[in-house]
């Protein structure tokens, strides 16, 4: 009997029921554009306080300076991750890590996994870990992090983040070297195929033209002053959760005018240390509510 493929979508039922069962809500995606699933408020909120927190999502994820990867097989200016965040992280976090590996169709035993120290952070959030980058077979598939700071705060008790890469799982499972072939969704009864090409392509060739052609950086920079004037505003007004989202409207600006064009080491410095700035003044505000 031939082997089903698991499709994209069936990828993400498997991990939404493993973890469900591991005592994870599952959350929405957040609605606005981010540059990882780590932006999501949930992740940043809940490693700054003392509460037990499991969950698990799935985010679309925009990295505009990928553009200029459009041509390969595997990368792209939006992607998908699957985050899983846990606070206290459990002993036995990379045996579930593994299992869920086991659930959506990786045979441990067939394949090299191999965990590769790999500590992350992000300066924009005022946010470092310790972690591993797993790889399949030497491709990256995931992120696993044991967070250490967020807003420049100390996380205690310390959160872990697991954060699949969603395409390259889904080719390797499908056994497809480009991600335009990948299959979303498929009906039983007809046999009719979605592709990854059919949802994505002509977005990923619009926001090429795009970035290259049609940016004006100019525009974005006084859009990026505003924004941090209302991020400013709103945590005076003790409104932290509504200044986070202006935070990260901010770093989608900085990611697009860094996409279009060559921005000076010092200018892309002062960008990032404003929104580290905003970033720890809205965590105070978090850290210390009552």
């Amino acid at each position: 009997m031939k082997n089903e493929i698991i499709t994209f979508n069936e990828i993400i039922h498997k991990l939404n029921k493993f973890w469900e069962k591991n005592f994870c809500i599952i959350l929405q995606p957040l609605d606005q554009e981010v540059g990882a699933a780590t932006f999501h408020p949930m992740t940043f909120i809940n490693a700054l306080t003392k509460k037990t927190f499991n969950a698990a999502y799935t985010q679309i994820s925009r990295r505009p300076t990928d553009v200029r990867h459009t041509n390969t097989s595997n990368r792209s200016t939006l992607f998908h991750q699957y985050q899983v965040i846990m606070k206290p992280s459990p002993l036995n976090i990379q045996d579930l890590y593994l299992q869920s590996l086991e659930i959506i169709g990786i045979k441990i035993k067939k394949n090299e996994i191999n965990f590769i120290e790999d500590n992350w952070k992000s300066p924009s959030l005022g946010a470092n870990g310790v972690g591993w980058e797993v790889r399949l077979n030497g491709t990256e598939i995931t992120q696993f992090t044991y967070f250490q700071q967020m807003g420049d705060i100390e996380c205690n008790p310390i959160m872990v983040e697991i954060a699949y890469g969603l395409e390259r799982i889904a080719m390797h499972l499908q056994k497809i070297t480009n991600i335009n072939d990948i299959i979303l969704h498929a009906n039983k009864n007809t046999n009719k195929k979605i592709k990854y090409s059919d949802i994505f392509l002509k977005y990923e060739k619009e926001m090429t033209k795009y970035i290259k052609e049609e940016i004006n950086s100019n525009n974005l920079k006084k859009n990026f002053i505003e924004i941090e004037k209302e991020c400013n505003k709103l945590i005076y007004k003790n409104l932290p959760r509504i200044a986070y989202e202006k935070l990260i409207k901010l770093s989608h600006l900085f990611n697009l005018i860094e996409a279009n064009k060559y921005v000076p080491i010092t200018e892309r410095h002062d960008y990032i240390e404003k929104m580290k700035i905003l970033s720890k003044n809205i965590a105070e505000k978090i850290k210390n509510e009552k």
